[in-house]
């Protein structure tokens, strides 16, 4: 049996996302920025589209959301015109991240840092978690931005936009916010939550790859990252990718109306396959369940590298990962696991199962019997294990 349990990295593409685009390759594919019928007939489709993607994150129309390749290209593009605009003028010299940004952001600051920019990286506590507090303590009168992601691709931890977001307002310093796990998973509302500006990707909500987005509240356009062209009115130059954007309105439609009801039904089915997990002696879970997204697992199962486990997963048709999937090939300790201090054997055994609309109980079930026997053949060969403390398994509330 084939399972995929790897969601926070990609999505299958929904039938109806697929049945949306297909038109737009072979019958209606005209570039829109021709003057000909075959430019034409596209626009209907584009401004039907980006009238849903507006809507799923109740964005107002006198905002602007900017079509990019993928949530990559859009975080760079915040941080790398915050640098332009602010920090290489003199203006300001200081932006706040927190410790477990996803590579994108992560990678971004340390270039910006190494031309000049100060950055405070701020830690997590011990369930996983962003305290608003620590962005209040750091914001200086030089803060250009504050950078924190809605949820985190590892443990599903939900952070406190909300109050981050009033928190820079009060300070009149700018707020982005990585939204790539939240699309699709919780209520979006850029307005509700005083967003300056917010990323997510298609593909993490049953939409194709190779498309994103860049919303940026009215009054805070940045300077375009790409030049030469005309396209999304003047902020990001590229001919655009009307089947991607189409196939994103389409998957932005369907992941806001399930919300209600497919959220709660995943939630279960996580919670259950969590429940017999934690079974398994001395396992460990990060972040509460009532503070992280429905989908998400991150288990550490004390005595075994994460690496091994998923050799084993696979042998048998089942993905999940060690963490982010932008990361998956330097093989190092889980990020989250040695933020929250976990020690550097519990930081290597890390496993993250993510669930979505298509996953059933047949496939969990798989799942967990492979699991059980993985741990079993690994801990046996094991050169760790035998020092590890009695029996335990819980949420992982390991404290710095």
């Amino acid at each position: 049996m084939k399972v995929y349990l790897d969601n926070n990295a990609t999505t299958m593409v929904d039938e109806q996302v697929k049945s949306a685009m297909d038109p737009f390759f072979t019958e209606m594919y005209g570039n829109p920025n021709s003057l000909h019928a075959y430019a034409g007939e596209t626009h209907p489709h584009i401004k039907t589209a980006m009238e849903k993607i507006y809507a799923g994150i109740q964005a107002n129309r006198k905002d602007s959301v900017v079509i990019t390749s993928c949530a990559t290209e859009s975080n760079n593009w915040v941080l790398k015109s915050i640098y332009f605009e602010y920090i290489l003028t003199g203006r300001k010299n200081h932006i706040i991240i927190s410790e477990v940004e996803h590579p994108s952001i992560m990678a971004t600051a340390r270039f910006i840092e190494s031309m000049g920019c100060k950055v405070t990286y701020l830690p997590i506590n011990s369930e996983g978690l962003i305290e608003a507090q620590s962005v209040r303590d750091s914001i200086t009168s030089k803060t250009a931005l504050v950078s924190v992601m809605w949820a985190n691709n590892e443990t599903g931890a939900i952070f406190p936009v909300q109050e981050i977001g009033e928190i820079c307002a009060e300070h009149k310093v700018l707020f982005h916010t990585d939204a790539v796990q939240a699309v699709g998973k919780i209520p979006i509302s850029v307005q509700e939550f005083n967003v300056d500006y917010l990323t997510f990707s298609a593909h993490k909500f049953h939409g194709p790859k190779g498309v994103g987005a860049l919303y940026m509240k009215q009054g805070k356009e940045l300077m375009p990252l790409l030049h030469g062209g005309s396209q999304m009115g003047g902020h990001r130059s590229g001919t655009l990718n009307v089947p991607g954007i189409v196939g994103m309105g389409k998957a932005m439609e369907n992941a806001v109306d399930a919300l209600d009801f497919e959220m709660p039904d995943i939630r279960e089915m996580r919670d259950n396959f969590e429940d017999e997990l934690l079974k398994i002696e001395d396992t460990f879970v990060v972040t509460p369940r009532n503070k992280r997204t429905s989908n998400t697992i991150l288990i550490s199962f004390r005595g075994i590298e994460g690496e091994s486990m998923l050799w084993d997963l696979n042998r048998e048709g089942i993905a999940a990962s060690t963490g982010s999937a932008c990361a998956s090939e330097d093989l190092e300790a889980n990020s989250v696991m040695e933020a929250i201090g976990a020690d550097e054997d519990l930081a290597h055994t890390a496993i993250r199962f993510s669930l979505s609309r298509y996953t059933t109980q047949e496939e969990i079930d798989h799942t967990l019997a492979v699991v059980k026997k993985a741990v079993a053949r690994l801990r046996e060969i094991s050169s760790s294990y035998s020092y590890a403390p009695e029996g335990h398994n819980s949420e992982l509330t390991i404290g710095h």
